[in-house]
């Protein structure tokens, strides 16, 4: 006799009205008046809960966080992510204060790429021209020739010189994703992401099943398995607009759950489920939500806890970073 593994019940969400929208905590308020004492501005990542998202002046993906933080005229930076996106914006604002509210927020896959393994690595392969996704630390970009995100890498890697030979870190599905995308050949790190690589084909087969003619949306961070399932893969920005324009009523996320906070708001008149792992019906990442709204409050009324880099690595890691900000304008 055969057994029937069931997988968790998805989590299903409905696009959220505008009349909708809960009014302001009293915590939430606090934050909006120390933001204007302080001229701050605050970035939150699509991850984020939804209460960050609600309070802040951005919300998107890390291209798009990348550019905020590259234009913005405030003194003070509350970036709502994690470290290596903090980093960043420090990195084009080393003048600025930037603050992160939990500085224990960090990422498996920047840990997965250390700097002095990438150093040595390249000290035994001269003459690779190293693109680093963005999910990485700074000493590690420092090392880098570009920056890239899951939303630009393809246009990235089409910029560099047919002759030169591409490593491609930390994320060893993006890298996949890529090259095949592009049709040209990189050497991968071994890196990932822990979230992502939760999903398994059986756990998004499961959740097909209980919403036939749902579009599977997955990030290119998932394995190649879950990202064959996909009826398309993409950076989480590019998700609203596929979800928006797609005449489908439900979608199954294949992403960290944060994101559906902003498809509510973003796709009206949509379902969005979330999709699972094999022991969960979401996927949370533990990073991402060591931010809260009491910490963005905190970090605000204090002013703590802040970014500091070294001088030599800001100036080192800004090259690859506004390599890419200029060659996806």
């Amino acid at each position: 006799m055969s057994s029937v593994v069931s997988t968790p019940e998805p989590l299903v969400f409905q696009s959220l009205d505008a009349s909708a929208q809960p009014p302001l905590s009293a915590i939430q308020e606090e934050i909006l008046r120390l933001k204007k004492k302080h001229n701050a501005v605050i970035l939150a990542h699509n991850y984020q809960v939804d209460e960050i998202q609600q309070v802040a002046d951005y919300v998107g993906d890390s291209l798009g966080l990348s550019y905020k933080a590259a234009e913005t005229d405030a003194d003070v930076i509350v970036f709502c992510g994690v470290h290596f996106m903090a980093e960043t914006a420090k990195i084009v604002n080393p003048q600025k204060t930037v603050l992160l509210p939990e500085l224990a927020a960090g990422c498996s896959l920047s840990d997965s790429c250390p700097a002095e393994k990438l150093a040595a690595y390249k000290a035994a392969n001269p003459g690779l021209y190293v693109v680093a996704y963005i999910n990485c630390s700074a000493a590690v970009k420092a090392l880098c020739d570009v920056i890239c995100t899951s939303g630009n890498a393809m246009k990235i890697v089409e910029n560099i010189p047919a002759d030169r030979e591409i490593l491609f870190v930390p994320d060893q599905n993006l890298g996949q994703w890529v090259a095949k995308q592009t049709g040209r050949k990189m050497r991968i790190w071994p890196g990932s992401c822990y979230a992502h690589v939760l999903y398994t084909v059986r756990a998004i087969e499961s959740v097909k099943e209980r919403f036939p003619g749902a579009p599977v949306v997955a990030h290119p961070e998932c394995v190649e398995a879950v990202r064959d399932m996909a009826d398309i893969v993409c950076s989480t920005e590019k998700m609203i607009g596929y979800c928006r324009e797609n005449p489908a009523d439900t979608f199954i996320i294949v992403t960290e759950t944060g994101m559906i906070n902003r498809l509510r708001r973003k796709v009206p008149g949509k379902r969005f489920v979330a999709g699972p792992t094999d022991n969960c019906g979401c996927n949370d990442c533990r990073y991402m939500k060591m931010n809260t709204i009491e910490k963005v409050r905190d970090c605000l009324l204090h002013l703590q806890p802040q970014i500091e880099l070294p001088p030599e690595v800001i100036e080192k890691a800004y090259l690859p970073i506004k390599r890419m900000l200029d060659w996806s304008r």
